[in-house]
């Protein structure tokens, strides 16, 4: 009998095998992923069910009820998207979850100068309480589960949506769902804010109230380190970032005297699932610890201590290129979030790196999760991948790397702090910006994108939506609900809202009679923000992350080298603005795509967030800039960027040239052309290439890229 092979055995046979050549990996987050792990490194988890909760929350889980199929959709109409819902919940979708167009989402009625391309593009236009009553016509609100992604006009929303239910004769207490209402993340990342910080956190506090006293089945807060994910966090960020928000939200209704347990138990988190496999799943696992630690040191009760999420499939790491690609890539991500203890889930389409998804896509997007809970037997097995030494090891791992950051934002006197300063959102875009050195290199392969890429991409069908039309229908709806109502009850209500602002009003309470009275979205929202204010910033992109990546990179240098000629020859670098037109904010690409022209040395200018056409036109003349690129991830491409070329002409300025970049299908660039862009890159480009192609379309010498090394 030979004795048990151990440790050094396995060194010793692994180094003949690899020559001595070192194995590992370092990952973002900062963890060495060794390639063999034992019990030595793996804690002993505890068991599902009891605190602090890593192995999941229920001690069923899945055996007990699978997690709750909830597809995020909206677009165009509310009779659109209830139709859309109303199908998918007869082929299986088990719970509703409502995208918003970003008029919508910032406050704004579809009639307002500001948002004529946004109406109903990316998300459903929800301007009155008529909107709300279709969108959930023949769905009952007793028995239907609804999640909102809402923050800037969560009042207005919320306040529809309990209306809609009363008018169905559903009563309050009987709703159940989630209304996202995170907004410091939506100052760190997203940006769909209407209001400072100050009066959101109080919006926060004063829905968290409301509904512990009137929804008792509704949770109040869905805390989302999603869009931080998306906007290039790192595991370990997406986590410290998200529950000490968490932290940020619970320390807000404390001050407001009411008890840890009377609400605790109704929050909720939402986070995203990328492509590293086992990363995401340890990521779900180390939230529910951190989780129940922070509450456990507020006093919280067992049940309190419970992180619930939801997940959803990663929208960056779809392509545009090879996109059916996107199918396998959302089908793994599913399943980390399932593996990791999701409560509820949604999977992207395979089309959303192009434009909304069509039945079709959609269809395939849920089957994806109705095929992993009723043919793979994963549901059978309570936390599976419990015990693994490498998930049990890096779930240990993300907890003491977040702790630290969680730390650090205690330390600068709490998360609204911290926010303020800058700092997470510095750091996450670092992280973009290293990203996305990463991919344009080939260090981190995308399949189908910088590695194995096709000759020909085909032709994918899109949804298309016809804004103008879109917004036409709106506006008569609007019309038609102010002719309607009792004026003198609508302006008492309106005038309620604001008294309210300056006292110690409740505003969900005052918005839910405003609703009765039949005021719009728009005008509840401009009756707070007369006492509040609207909220803006300036894009700050960082700097040197991406050029300090491409030291040795030769097409780099070439790209450099010729801005350093230009700037020789004409006594100035070549000078781009990067704007963001329109209410998506949304700006990932726009900040890594001006952090890396940055250190390629061309004087960029950033153009703040959510302009016109108009204020861009005017911007970009009054700095005098040689090109403008407008960055598009809502649709609204197709109207903004010819009325900006078009305003530019206008102003004898056509010399100032316009190209576009983002989430652009292929069947647009003709229009897109054809209206005078001169260049298009989409999801996927490299950017070192975006750069030497802007550089040729403004008639400066680039040679093509296999021309970059000789």
């Amino acid at each position: 009998m030979t004795d048990k092979p151990t440790l050094n055995d396995w060194n010793a046979l692994k180094d003949k095998e690899v020559k001595g050549r070192a194995l590992g990996w370092d990952t973002p987050e900062g963890i060495h992923v060794k390639p063999l792990y034992t019990g030595e490194d793996a804690p002993d988890p505890g068991l599902p069910g009891f605190a602090p909760y890593t192995r999941g929350v229920k001690a069923s889980m899945y055996a007990g009820r699978p997690w709750t199929i909830r597809q995020y959709a909206g677009f165009s109409t509310a009779e659109e998207s209830n139709a859309f819902y109303r199908r998918n919940l007869a082929a299986g979708q088990k719970g509703l979850s409502v995208a918003f167009d970003l008029a919508t989402h910032r406050g704004y009625d579809s009639d307002h100068e500001r948002v004529t391309g946004d109406v109903g593009k990316a998300g459903v236009a929800i301007d009155t309480l008529a909107d709300m009553q279709i969108l959930f016509d023949q769905i009952p609100l007793d028995k239907m589960s609804v999640s909102m992604t809402m923050n800037g006009a969560v009042i207005p929303c919320l306040a529809f949506y309990i209306v809609a239910a009363e008018e169905q004769g559903v009563a309050q207490d009987q709703l159940s769902g989630t209304i996202q209402n995170d907004i410091l993340k939506e100052f760190m990342v997203r940006n769909t804010y209407i209001y400072p910080p100050a009066p959101s956190m109080r919006i926060i506090a004063d829905i968290i109230a409301y509904t512990a006293e009137h929804m008792p089945r509704f949770n109040s807060i869905s805390i989302s380190g999603y869009h931080m994910h998306e906007a290039g966090a790192t595991a370990v960020q997406e986590l410290a970032y998200t529950l000490a928000d968490g932290k940020e939200y619970v320390k807000a209704a404390l001050d407001r005297g009411m008890n840890i347990d009377a609400f605790a138990g109704r929050l909720s988190f939402f986070f995203g699932i990328g492509m590293n496999f086992f990363m995401e799943v340890a990521k779900l696992r180390a939230a529910r610890t951190l989780w129940s630690k922070i509450i456990a040191d507020f006093g919280g009760n067992a049940r309190s201590q419970m992180l619930r999420t939801h997940c959803q499939t990663s929208g960056v790491s779809l392509t545009e290129q090879d996109p059916y690609n996107n199918i396998i890539r959302t089908t793994i991500e599913a399943m980390a979030a399932t593996f990791g203890g999701t409560q509820s889930l949604h999977t992207n389409s395979f089309d959303e790196a192009i434009a909304l998804p069509t039945d079709f896509s959609a269809r395939l997007a849920r089957n994806t999760q109705l095929i992993l809970q009723e043919e793979t037997g994963m549901t059978n097995v309570v936390d599976p991948l419990g015990g693994s030494y490498y998930i049990e090891a890096l779930t240990n791992e993300l907890v003491e790397k977040a702790e630290a950051l969680i730390a650090e934002a205690d330390a600068a006197g709490g998360m609204t702090e911290a926010i303020a300063s800058g700092l997470p959102k510095q750091r996450i875009e670092e992280s973009a910006a290293a990203r996305q050195a990463r991919v344009d290199k080939g260090e981190d392969v995308i399949v189908g994108v910088n590695k194995y890429r096709l000759e020909d991409e085909p032709p994918v069908d899109i949804l298309e939506i016809d804004n103008a039309k879109v917004r036409a229908e709106q506006i008569k709806r609007i019309e038609k609900t102010r002719a309607e109502r009792d004026e003198v009850k609508a302006q008492a209500a309106l005038t309620a809202i604001t008294e309210g602002a300056k006292a110690d009003g409740n505003m969900l309470g005052l918005a839910v009679e405003a609703a009765r009275a039949r005021c719009t979205l728009g005008e509840i929202s401009a009756a707070m923000e007369a006492v509040f204010g609207r909220y803006a910033t300036q894009p700050n992109p960082v700097r040197g992350i991406y050029g300090a990546a491409h030291a040795n990179d030769a097409r780099y240098a070439q790209v450099v080298d010729a801005v350093e000629s230009i700037k020789a020859r004409n006594g100035k670098a070549p000078k781009i603005m990067v704007a963001k037109m329109g209410q998506d904010g949304h700006d990932r690409g726009a900040n890594v795509v001006a952090s890396a022209f940055t250190d390629m040395g061309f004087e960029v200018v950033s153009g703040p967030l959510f302009q016109t056409p108009q204020e861009t036109m005017e911007q970009a003349i009054s700095e005098d800039v040689d090109a403008i690129g407008a960055s598009s991830l809502a649709a609204g491409h197709n109207t903004l960027i010819p009325e900006l070329i078009g305003k530019l002409k206008e102003a004898g300025r056509p010399d100032i040239k316009v190209f576009a970049g983002g989430v652009i299908p292929q069947q647009d660039y003709q229009h897109l052309r054809d209206n005078g862009v001169i260049g298009i890159y989409g999801p996927g480009s490299n950017i070192v290439e975006c750069a030497a192609d802007v550089l040729r379309l403004l008639g400066h010498n680039m040679p093509p890229l296999d021309e970059a090394a000789e």
